[in-house]
């Protein structure tokens, strides 16, 4: 049989190999045209020829889930329903293979098993993956608004459990082989070059084999045995469910309608069987696909899409390979740029430091890294021994001869930076790049000293840089596009999410936080509580407020900044006088345990209330929450405004995709722009031009903003 999308063959003993393989994407997803085809190729299952089935990719993935795409036409939660009940229909005939044919069905799973592609190895009646560390298996639905629609919130609770199930659906976070062996999730393990071989003896094995008992859950611990033991009952599982929308609540605040959803399809379908689950999780789906939160976390997910493919550059300049990096600096930032580069980019690195002391902190923090990892992901002692053996250090600068990238992360001070880069040109090759990791300083400025200042370039990471997901590239007029595509492609190697912004003082994202924090100390002079300011910002749906965040930052960089900031950019950037008690108080956030914040054995505890003496401020007063969000928030999206205005931003998807990956913008709000699009310009305005009114030139609208809400039209299109 041939097929558009799938590879069909049957051999002597009635055992078929379907492999899928989307014909017009290089990654398998979900389709209209594979799921209709799909349909056929059931159908060709079904015939009495067929003994056993093994459903397999010819991709380097399994299936990564819902072409989601196809759900932006349906503008009715009814045609919506329609479309889910058709994909059911064909997973449940799936099953029925099984169930009722008698015919084993072996999914056979390499890579990404996602979404849609997880519900279809649901359908089977076992699961076999590869110990690749590439393979990853979930439900990550409600990372994009939305639930599993195609059986996974009824499937997965009943394989599993229901306390695995809840965390699986509700968290989104995949688990790779041998943890979802653990869950009972796949039935084996096995070497990806044998994967199919093995899939095809398990269902020759199976054919008029008696069902095996499914065994839930492998772990008996005192914790687990209690789980499956509430859900054996009602009270159990009205306690259960309980819990998981308590935790639910507390990591989400409540803003995303989507885990409220998935727990409620669960515990229908765990109380009043499958089929009451089944209608629900479709209604809900429905319901959910038409909201805003879903259209906002889908934006960042297709803006991150097609940051993948983007080389970061308009010629078609080829970067450099990399092989060699060098790092500077071996505390927190350097020694998180030396680990990902190790582990995740695979580069040999070799750490710079003024002496061997500070090497070894930088070599303990990739050690560490790597063993955590390894830990993980169940590396063997040889793999792990690779990996370090890739990383080393040195208080001098032997061994930097054939250094391709140099990346400093140095303190903040140009005139230091300065002698670096004319220390690092003295030992390197002529190709090699310079790339600086500073969060304000221009890199025009730092290319001064450069006597090849097209090879210069800024990436700046975030901290810590192994958890932070963005990498902010800077670009000069000077720098050479093949020097701009060497370090995006080294950032995606190093799984960053990276864009590309051209120069200027703090760029973007440290640019954006300027005014942001400056607004949180004017509230603070006129009267608002810490607390008041930084819960009035994470009931917006920020992660923490801003005080805390100069807390985390510390407090003697932020200074240190915003002195940078003002002097770019004059009076607009400045902000009360009195922080200037807080570094007099020797206040420097979480680093020395005196901030806005109490700390106790490096733990945060309530606000300080001792911190108001040094900033000259008395008795807090009432504020309201709304003024609070709105002066902090649109003096946030008015700053984004004038960084795309200026030519520092390449787009608005660029400016929504830096400030939820790098800041920590609420997610289901899609950005800045996201925001001002959904909001509408004009009102973004007519709330920016109230503030000036009240606050000055600080508020003054950017004249992109102005132009957009005469014209109607949107940044996100």
């Amino acid at each position: 049989m041939t097929y558009e999308n799938f590879h069909f063959e049957l051999n002597d003993e009635g055992v078929a190999t379907v492999l899928i393989d989307r014909a017009d994407e290089s990654m398998n997803t979900l389709g209209v045209a594979l799921i209709t085809e799909l349909a056929d190729v059931v159908g060709r299952l079904e015939q009495d020829d067929v003994k056993a089935v093994v459903i397999g990719s010819a991709k380097r993935d399994f299936l990564a889930g819902a072409d989601i795409r196809m759900f932006a036409g349906m503008v009715t939660a009814d045609a919506v329903v329609e479309g889910l009940t058709a994909i059911h229909a064909i997973f449940d005939r799936i099953e029925a293979l099984h169930t009722d044919a008698g015919k084993p069905v072996v999914a056979a799973i390499h890579g990404v098993c996602l979404g849609g592609g997880l519900e279809l190895a649901l359908a089977c009646s076992s699961r076999i993956c590869s110990n690749s560390t590439k393979t990853q298996l979930g439900q990550p639905e409600v990372q994009l608004g939305l639930i599993p629609a195609a059986g996974g919130t009824q499937r997965l609770p009943k394989l599993i459990g229901l306390a695995a199930g809840l965390e699986m659906i509700v968290g989104g976070k995949p688990v790779r082989s041998f943890k979802a062996k653990k869950l009972g999730l796949v039935d084996e393990v096995t070497p990806p070059e044998v994967l199919l071989d093995v899939a095809r003896k398990r269902a020759l094995e199976a054919i008029d084999a008696e069902p095996a008992e499914r065994v839930i859950a492998l772990n008996v611990s005192p914790d687990n045995l209690q789980k499956l033991a509430l859900e054996k009952n009602p009270a159990g599982r009205k306690v259960l469910f309980k819990k998981a929308y308590e935790m639910m609540m507390k990591q989400s605040g409540g803003h995303y309608p989507a885990p409220k959803r998935a727990i409620e399809a669960i515990r229908i379908g765990a109380e009043d069987g499958r089929a009451a689950g089944v209608a629900a999780e479709i209604r809900f789906f429905a319901e959910l696909v038409l909201t805003p939160e879903a259209r906002a976390l889908q934006s960042i997910f297709f803006a991150n899409l097609a940051l993948k493919a983007d080389t970061g550059i308009d010629s078609d300049a080829e970067p450099k390979e990399i092989e060699n990096v060098a790092v500077l600096g071996g505390g927190l930032m350097g020694g998180g740029i030396a680990a990902v580069t190790t582990f995740k980019a695979e580069k040999t690195v070799r750490i710079k430091e003024i002496d061997n002391a500070g090497v070894g902190r930088g070599l303990a923090y990739v050690n560490k890294f790597v063993s955590k990892q390894a830990k993980r992901r169940r590396m063997s002692p040889f793999e792990i021994d690779r990996f370090l053996n890739r990383v080393t250090g040195s208080a001098t600068w032997e061994g930097f001869t054939n250094t391709d990238i140099v990346i400093e992360a140095v303190f903040e001070d140009l005139d230091l930076k300065h002698s670096i880069v004319k220390d690092v040109e003295a030992v390197v090759g002529e190709d090699t790049i310079f790339a600086s990791n500073t969060s304000t300083l221009p890199i025009t400025a730092i290319a001064k000293a450069s006597k090849r200042p097209e090879q210069v370039i800024g990436m700046h990471y975030f901290s810590p840089v192994e958890k932070m997901p963005l990498l902010e590239v800077i670009t000069t007029d000077k720098t050479a596009d093949w020097v701009t595509a060497t370090a995006v492609k080294l950032g995606k190697e190093q799984g960053k999410t990276v864009i590309v912004v051209n120069d200027g003082t703090g760029f973007y994202t440290s640019r954006l936080l300027g005014p942001y924090l400056n607004e949180a100390a004017f509230l603070l002079e006129e009267g608002a509580s810490v607390e008041a300011i930084d819960m009035a910002m994470t009931a917006w749906g920020f992660p923490i407020g801003p005080l805390l965040l100069t807390d985390e930052v510390g407090i003697d960089v932020g200074a240190h900044v915003a002195v940078i900031l003002q002097g770019a950019f004059g009076d607009r950037m400045k902000g009360p006088d009195m922080m200037a008690g807080l570094l007099e108080d020797d206040r420097k956030g979480r680093k020395n345990g005196r901030g806005f914040y109490l700390y106790t054995d490096g733990k945060r505890g309530d606000v300080d209330a001792t911190v108001y003496a040094p900033l000259g401020l008395g008795p807090r007063v009432p504020v309201s929450k709304k003024d609070v969000t709105e002066r902090l928030y649109l003096a946030f999206i008015n700053e984004a405004a004038l960084c795309l205005q200026e030519g520092i931003l390449r787009s608005a998807r660029d400016g929504d995709i830096g400030a939820v990956f790098g800041l920590g913008y609420p997610p289901f709000r899609g950005g800045p722009f996201w925001t001002v699009d959904e909001m509408g310009a004009d009102v973004v305005v007519a709330k920016l031009e109230a503030l000036e009114a009240r606050f000055g030139d600080r508020f003054t609208p950017a004249a992109i903003l102005r132009d957009h809400a005469k014209s109607g039209e949107k940044f996100r299109g």
